[in-house]
């Protein structure tokens, strides 16, 4: 199986969404994390998950404006260009 670009969209569990995407590096894929729908709450799991992406080396970005500060915003059109250059879209 060759190395795969998957796209992980985090809309209605950010903790998961992140759990998800560090869970898929092991298989040595292209990870793209994208935080959607409200700002990640600031609790210790979320933390905890945070550690985990940085230490798979994924940056996440956002489409969250209140999170444009902290992490990279994607706009719609932004947006549309991950997806389309993903071989895997996950909802999570």
């Amino acid at each position: 199986m060759g190395k795969k670009r998957i796209l992980v969209l985090g809309r209605r569990d950010h903790t998961e969404a992140m759990r998800v995407a560090a869970g898929l590096t092991v298989a040595g894929h292209v990870i793209r994390l994208v935080f959607m729908t409200k700002a990640v709450e600031e609790t210790a799991e979320n933390e905890l998950q945070a550690e985990l992406l940085d230490l798979s080396d994924i940056v996440p970005e956002t489409t969250v404006p209140s999170m444009s500060n902290d992490l990279v915003f994607l706009n719609a059109k932004d947006l549309a260009g991950a997806i389309s250059n993903s071989d895997s879209i996950i909802n999570v």
